[in-house]
C-alpha cells in the first residue's frame, strides 16, 4: 500500500509540476479539465447513476469546464465576477449544513436529481476557480493549497496526540475536535509568518487577506476557509458512507480516487476567490 501511494504521489507531482510552472495555460487547463472529468464520473457513481449515466457525467463536466476557458481562444482564462465565488461559498455553508446535519442515513432521503445536480455544479464551481487561482499567479495558487494541506497534516497529528472529542463521529470517526484545532492553529501561525517574513508577498492569500481586512480579519478569513477545508473533507466522508463506499474510486492506486484528494478544496478556492476579490 505505501508503495502505491508513493508511487502514485510522484507520478501525480511529475505530471502537476510542469503543467503548473508552464509559461502556457494549456497544460494545466488540459490537465486539470480531466481530473475534473473523473471527479464527475466518480461523482456519479456516488449517486447512484449506472455505469453510463456516470461516464456521461464526467465527459459532460469535462466538456462544460472546456467551454469555460476555451482550449481554441484564451486558453485558461476564466473571467467571473466575485459575487458568483461568494454564491458558490453561501452554498457549500448551507448545502455543508443540511448534508451534515442530515448525515448518512438522511442524505440517502434527499433528493436524487438535487443533490447530484449541486454536487456536480460545485464540483466544476471548484475547476473554474482553480483556474482563476492559477491566473493570480503562482503564489496565491501555492498558499491557497498551503491552507488546507497544513489544515489536514496538522489535524491529523493533533488528532492523534491529543484527539479526544470526536468532531463527527456518525460521518468520520477518526476526526477530533483537537485535531481540527491544531490545524488551524497551525494555518494561523504559518500566515502570520508568512505575512511579516515575506517582503515582496507577490498576491500570496495570506498578504491579500492581511491587506484587505488587517491582522486580525486575516486571522478570522483562515479560520473560516480551514471551516469550509472541513466541510468539504466531512461532506465528502458523508457522501461515501451513504453510498457504502471506502473510496470515491480506485483511480489513484493507494490513495483511492480524485474526490479523495481534493474534497478538502473544492469549497476552499471559490470562497478564497470571493474574499480577495478586487485586489
Amino acid at each position: 500500500m505505501l508503495r502505491e501511494r508513493v508511487i502514485t504521489a510522484l507520478v501525480l507531482l511529475a505530471l502537476l509540476i510542469p503543467a503548473v510552472i508552464a509559461a502556457s495555460p494549456l497544460p494545466f487547463a488540459l490537465l486539470t479539465i480531466a481530473l475534473i472529468g473523473a471527479a464527475g464520473w466518480e461523482w456519479g457513481r456516488l449517486c447512484g447513476l449506472p455505469r453510463a449515466g456516470a461516464i456521461a457525467s464526467g465527459l459532460v463536466l469535462a466538456v462544460a469546464c472546456a467551454s469555460i476557458a476555451p482550449l481554441g481562444g484564451p486558453v485558461g482564462y476564466v473571467e467571473i465576477p466575485g459575487e458568483a465565488w461568494g454564491a458558490v461559498a453561501i452554498l457549500w455553508v448551507v448545502g455543508g449544513a443540511i448534508a451534515l446535519r442530515a448525515g448518512p442515513d438522511g442524505f440517502k432521503r434527499l433528493n436524487v436529481a438535487l443533490r447530484f445536480a449541486v454536487g456536480w455544479v460545485l464540483i466544476g464551481a471548484a475547476w473554474a476557480a482553480l483556474i482563476a487561482s492559477r491566473e493570480r499567479g503562482l503564489a496565491y495558487l501555492a498558499t491557497v493549497c498551503v491552507l488546507v494541506w497544513a489544515a489536514d497534516i496538522f489535524a491529523y497529528f493533533g488528532g492523534r496526540a491529543l484527539g479526544k472529542r470526536k468532531l463527527a463521529p456518525g460521518i468520520s470517526p477518526g476526526k477530533s475536535w483537537e485535531g481540527a484545532i491544531s490545524g488551524l492553529l497551525a494555518v494561523i501561525v504559518i500566515a502570520v509568518l508568512v505575512v511579516i517574513v515575506t517582503v515582496h508577498p507577490h498576491g500570496n492569500l495570506f498578504a491579500l487577506l492581511h491587506d484587505r481586512f488587517g491582522m486580525a480579519g486575516m486571522v478570522l478569513a483562515c479560520a473560516a476557509l480551514v471551516a469550509l477545508a472541513i466541510v468539504g473533507d466531512l461532506a465528502e466522508s458523508l457522501v461515501k458512507r451513504a453510498a457504502g463506499a471506502k473510496d470515491s474510486s480506485g483511480l489513484l492506486p493507494g490513495h483511492g480516487g480524485v474526490l479523495d484528494r481534493i474534497d478538502a478544496l473544492l469549497p476552499v478556492f471559490p470562497a478564497a476567490l470571493a474574499l480577495v476579490m478586487n485586489l
